[in-house]
């Protein structure tokens, strides 16, 4: 049975903290390395890395020796939660014209806490036999992550959207 320990509120609180200082390391201590970590430009694509290196960290640590039955229930979470960044993040900045800059920090914390509390419900169901499925679908997406990090798409979820109104000037 999952529950919520200090153990896990711990690493919550880590990993929440960890994903907000890596907005930060690309302009700090610009290289290759860490671009595969820290967004190197305001995108949406470019800001799951701040859930997804994290959550992945926190994942592995809290299921350290658990088997494939216990990640598959975070490994499906931190899909929900990078998905749910791309989709709530697109709403408001692109389809809504929104340019708040409380935004982004909330849906962030938001979606971590989601991602914590999502693994407890998910663990009572069958998810676990989509485990190789589900660690294939996270391979995926940092691999995507790590290349589009490097090699852009010219989409609209890859654009930089630092400037100001820059979504009045992007083709829809």
């Amino acid at each position: 049975m999952f529950h919520y320990s200090k153990k896990i509120l711990a690493v919550f609180a880590a990993a929440t903290i960890l994903g907000a200082l890596l907005h930060f390391v690309y302009t700090l201590f610009p290289s290759p390395v860490t671009a595969l970590f820290s967004p190197v430009c305001e995108s949406l694509w470019e800001h799951l890395k701040l859930l997804y290196w994290p959550y992945l960290a926190a994942m592995l640590l809290l299921t350290w020796g658990g088997g494939k039955e216990g990640k598959a229930p975070w490994l499906l979470s931190a899909l929900i939660i990078c998905a749910a960044m791309l989709a709530l993040g697109w709403l408001y900045y692109i389809a809504l014209g929104r340019e708040g800059h409380w935004f982004g920090p909330v849906l962030y914390v938001a979606l971590m806490v989601l991602g914590f509390l999502l693994p407890a419900p998910l663990s009572r169901t069958k998810v676990s036999r989509f485990g190789d499925c589900l660690m294939l679908l996270i391979v995926a997406l940092g691999a995507a992550i790590a290349l589009f990090s490097f090699l852009p798409p010219g989409a609209l979820l890859f654009a930089d959207l630092s400037g100001v109104r820059t979504w009045v000037t992007l083709p829809c």
